[in-house]
């Protein structure tokens, strides 16, 4: 277990440092392509630090055919993203909490991801589903659909409004557009084969503990998977680039919805959801509730914190707490 261990410290703390470049380089990137800081957050950051459950999950519904796995690890870093957002409050000024200085466009994300995990949850309650093919159906395929969707609708609407964030400053640099985007791609690139590696650690640590194939999944995996955006995002706000960093999280389960479509697809056996346990309703619940709060959250942020977080965040990461300690003793 010691080797694993080992294994999975040096590639988080390659995946931290990574992060730390990717950010400075997404800021640069930002500034430079004009497309905003929120939605380079939204799209390359979400989909650079989501690739991990991309392959974790195609690997657990190919290799090691389990959907408690797949599922597990897509809603459980559904709500470690969240628990992660509510924990960057610590970082912010007390008289700037975290909500209080991003861009309106997050409503949006956060209304379409709550439509994506209601689906999610549809299609684990219902006991059957229109099946378009012998490994998919019509719900899985309506993941992709509406995360296409929900792309477009928040281009649009930043295209049409002016998304200023008061906590982030233009940085100054002698790079060109493309030598920024060269770099970006290369950390991107650092993250994702480090990431990789992960899972595989991961696993051995949990076949260790003994613990639940649901449990593990969503939150050992989930966490060992969720690092980039950890690293990625603690980094954004370190710069002040708020709107990145709270783009990223938000971006990061869209996109992992859509990725149980790809699973689906990968999973031979029948309909992931269908096979996953239905004790991953209560990760669906609690990712709605999360996300609800959140909302709630950008359109009446706390003007200051009382104490390390507003109450908005503390409400989040309260809930994270009460979904894996429940989680935990519903799976023993």
């Amino acid at each position: 277990m010691a080797i694993h261990l080992l294994g999975f410290l040096l590639c988080a703390s390659i995946i931290f440092f990574a992060g730390k470049r990717l950010s400075h380089y997404g800021d640069l990137l930002a500034d430079l392509s004009g497309l905003g800081k929120a939605w380079i957050g939204l799209i390359l950051m979400a989909a650079v630090t989501s690739l991990p459950e991309l392959m974790v999950g195609i690997s657990s519904a190919t290799i090691v055919q389990s959907a408690d796995l797949a599922v597990g690890d897509i809603l459980g870093s559904c709500a470690f993203n969240l628990g992660i957002l509510s924990l960057m409050d610590i970082f912010t000024p007390k008289d700037k909490p975290l909500f209080s200085n991003v861009s309106r466009s997050h409503i949006l994300a956060a209304a379409f991801g709550i439509i994506l995990i209601a689906l999610v949850g549809l299609n684990l309650f219902l006991e059957k589903d229109i099946e378009l093919t012998p490994f998919l159906a019509l719900t899985s395929f309506s993941f992709v659909i509406v995360y296409l969707i929900a792309m477009r609708t928040i281009f649009n609407y930043q295209k049409n409004n002016v998304v200023i964030n008061a906590g982030s400053e233009e940085v100054e640099t002698n790079l060109s557009l493309k030598q920024v985007v060269i770099r970006y791609a290369f950390f991107a690139s650092i993250i994702i084969v480090t990431a990789l590696a992960l899972p595989y650690f991961a696993g051995h640590i949990a076949e260790d503990t003994g613990l639940g194939k649901s449990f593990v999944g969503t939150l050992f995996l989930a966490i060992s998977t969720s690092l980039p955006e950890i690293a990625v995002s603690l980094a954004a706000i370190r710069m002040g680039s708020t709107d990145m960093a709270v783009g990223n999280l938000l971006g990061s389960n869209l996109f992992n919805v859509a990725i149980l479509f790809l699973d689906d697809i990968f999973y031979t056996k029948g309909l992931l959801l269908k096979d996953a346990s239905e004790v991953n309703l209560l990760s669906v619940f609690f990712v709605a509730m999360m996300t609800g709060v959140a909302i709630i959250g950008f359109i009446f942020p706390s003007k200051e914190k009382k104490i390390l977080m507003s109450w908005d965040t503390f409400t989040i990461f309260g809930l994270y707490v009460v979904n894996m300690v429940l989680l935990f003793f519903l799976t023993k």
